[in-house]
C-alpha cells in the first residue's frame, strides 16, 4: 500500500512538473514572439523565434508570412514597385551609423503638367517607365526609392563626381514613348555628401530636401547641400513663427509712397506698402515674409490686417483733410478669395470710406496665372466703385488680345524700364512705346522708380499721368506723410526741381 502511494505521488510530481516545464516554455516562446514583433515596430529587418515545439511552427510560419506581407505593403510603392519613403528609412536605420555615401534626390520638374495634358494614366505609365530606368542607371544606386509622386531617392555608397551626377541627370531626361507619344522631361537634383554632413535619418532627408529647395529655388539642375541652408530655413521658421506675434505686437506697420501727378503738380495718391520691424532680425523685406505668408496659407489674416489699418488710416486722413487715393496691393492667394469683393464693400462700409479712395493694384504675372477667373474677380470689384491697376506692367507676358478687354483703371510701368532709360536710345524707345500703347487703350499710365529730373521730363514729354519714385518723394509713414502733405500737393509752384518742360 504504501508502495503504491508513493508510485502515485511520483506520478503526480513528474506530471506537475512536465506541466511546469510546458508553462514555462511556452511563456518563453510568447516572450520571445512579443519581443520580436516589438523589434518589427522599431524597423528591425529580422524576424528570427526558436522554437522546438513543432506544434508552434504553423504559427511561426503564418506570423513570418504575415510579417513578409505587411512589410511590402507598407514599405512599397504600389506603383512602381520601388521602395516607399518608410521603406527607405527602415532600410537606412538598419544600416546606421552611416557616415560615407551620398544620397541623391531626384525632382521630375512640372510633372503635374503631364498628368494635366495626357491624363493620370499617362502619368503612371511614365512613372513606371522612369522607375525602371532609374534601377537600370550605369552608376548603379545600392537602393533607390519613390519618395513621393514625382521624386526619386537614391542611396549610393561612394560619393559621386560632378561630372557622374551630370550623366546620371542626362541619362533620366533622354526622351521617353508612352503610348507611341514622344515625351521630354527635365531634372532637377538635390544632392546630400554624407561623409561631410551625416547625421540620423530624419535630419538627413531634411536636408536633402533643402538641397531639392535651393535647386528651385536657385533654377539650378543640380544643387548640394550646405550648412547655411540650415540658417536659411530657420530664418524662414523664425519669420513665419513669429507673423501672428508680430501683427500682434505691432511689429508690422503701413508705410505711404507719394506719386506726382505730373498734369497738376500735385499728390493725389499714395502707395501703401507694408514693412516689419522684427524683434531679432531687423527690417524684414515684404519680398521675403510675403512668399511664405502665402505658402503657408497665412497670407490671408496679413492681407484682412493691410485692409484695415489703410481703410482706418483713409478715414482718419479724410477727416483731417487730406485727400488722397490709396493704392493696395493684393496676392494672388487673394484673388483666388471668391468672396473678395464682398470683404471689401464690407470693410469699406464698416470704415467708412468712399470706394473710389481705394486703388487695388494686381501684378501682371499674377493677373496672367488665371486670366479668365481673375477678370471675373476684377468685375466685382469695379462694381462695388474702387479702381483697379495693373502692377509692373511690361513683366508678365500679357497677352494684347486680353489687355484690352481687363476692366482696370491704370497701368503701372516696373522701374526695371528705367535701368538704362538715359543711356540707351532703345530702352528709352520701349518706355514710350509702352506709355503710347497703354494709352491707346485708354488706361492711365504710372512709372515706377522715377531717380532723376531728366528722367521725370522726358516721361513728361511721353504723356505719363503720374509717377512714382525717390526723386518726388520716398515711402513717408503716416506721420511724415501728413506733415509733408501741403508741400507735396504743390510740387508745381514749391519744388524749384519739378518744371513743366512745355513751359
Amino acid at each position: 500500500m504504501n508502495y503504491l502511494l508513493i508510485t502515485v505521488l511520483f506520478m503526480i510530481v513528474i506530471m506537475l512538473c512536465t506541466i511546469a516545464f510546458l508553462h514555462w516554455r511556452q511563456h518563453r516562446f510568447i516572450k520571445q514572439l512579443t519581443h520580436s514583433l516589438e523589434l518589427q515596430l522599431l524597423n528591425q529587418d529580422s524576424f528570427n523565434i526558436d522554437s522546438p515545439a513543432k506544434s508552434l511552427k504553423p504559427l511561426i510560419n503564418v506570423l513570418h508570412h504575415l510579417h513578409q506581407s505587411s512589410l511590402f505593403s507598407t514599405e512599397r510603392d504600389k506603383l512602381t514597385g520601388l521602395a516607399n519613403r518608410v521603406g527607405f528609412k527602415r532600410k537606412m536605420l538598419s544600416k546606421m551609423p552611416i557616415s560615407e555615401g551620398m544620397l541623391v534626390l531626384v525632382d521630375i520638374r512640372q510633372f503635374r503638367f503631364v498628368n494635366d495634358l495626357f491624363g493620370f494614366l499617362f502619368g503612371d505609365k511614365l512613372l513606371k517607365a522612369f522607375a525602371k530606368r532609374i534601377d537600370n542607371l550605369n552608376c548603379k544606386a545600392q537602393f533607390i526609392a519613390r519618395m513621393n509622386g514625382n521624386e526619386f531617392l537614391l542611396f549610393f555608397q561612394q560619393p559621386l563626381t560632378v561630372e557622374q551626377l551630370q550623366t546620371i541627370k542626362n541619362d533620366l531626361q533622354s526622351p521617353f514613348e508612352i503610348e507611341q507619344q514622344p515625351i521630354s522631361i527635365k531634372m532637377q537634383l538635390g544632392v546630400l555628401s554624407l561623409n561631410e554632413h551625416h547625421a540620423d535619418v530624419s535630419l538627413m532627408l531634411r536636408r536633402l530636401d533643402l538641397a531639392l529647395k535651393k535647386a528651385k529655388a536657385l533654377k539650378q539642375p543640380i544643387a548640394f547641400y550646405d550648412q547655411d541652408d540650415d540658417k536659411a530655413q530657420y530664418r524662414e521658421l523664425l519669420i513665419i513663427n513669429g507673423l501672428p506675434k508680430g501683427l500682434k505686437q505691432g511689429q508690422l506697420f503701413m508705410v505711404f509712397q507719394p506719386k506726382l501727378d505730373i498734369k497738376s503738380g500735385r499728390c493725389k495718391q499714395v502707395e501703401a506698402l507694408i514693412r516689419w520691424q522684427h524683434e531679432g532680425l531687423g527690417l524684414i523685406s515684404p519680398n521675403e515674409f510675403i512668399p511664405l505668408a502665402e505658402q503657408t496659407g497665412m497670407i490671408d489674416i496679413l492681407s484682412s490686417w493691410v485692409l484695415d489699418n489703410v481703410l482706418a488710416q483713409q478715414a482718419k486722413w479724410r477727416n483731417m483733410g487730406v485727400y488722397v487715393n490709396v493704392a493696395i496691393n493684393l496676392s494672388s492667394t487673394d484673388l483666388d478669395n471668391p468672396n473678395l469683393a464682398a470683404d471689401v464693400a464690407t470693410k469699406l462700409s464698416q470704415y467708412l470710406v468712399p470706394a473710389e479712395t481705394i486703388t487695388i493694384e494686381i501684378t501682371e504675372s499674377v493677373l496672367m496665372k488665371s486670366l479668365e477667373q481673375t477678370i471675373v474677380t476684377l468685375n466685382q470689384l469695379r462694381d462695388i466703385g474702387v479702381k483697379l491697376a495693373i502692377d509692373d506692367f511690361g513683366t508678365g507676358h500679357s497677352s494684347l488680345a486680353y489687355l484690352r478687354h481687363l476692366p482696370v483703371d491704370e497701368v503701372k510701368i516696373d522701374k526695371a524700364f528705367l535701368d538704362e532709360f538715359e543711356t540707351s536710345q532703345a530702352a528709352k524707345q520701349i518706355v514710350k512705346t509702352s506709355i503710347e500703347l497703354a494709352k491707346n487703350l485708354g488706361f492711365e499710365v504710372t512709372v515706377e522708380g522715377v531717380e532723376s529730373k531728366s528722367v521725370l521730363d522726358a516721361l513728361h514729354l511721353f504723356g505719363v499721368d503720374t509717377i512714382q519714385g525717390d526723386y518726388f518723394a520716398k515711402p513717408l509713414t503716416a506721420n511724415e506723410f501728413e506733415h509733408l502733405y501741403p508741400q507735396l500737393n504743390y510740387q508745381k509752384i514749391n519744388n524749384p526741381h519739378f518744371s513743366d518742360p512745355k513751359s
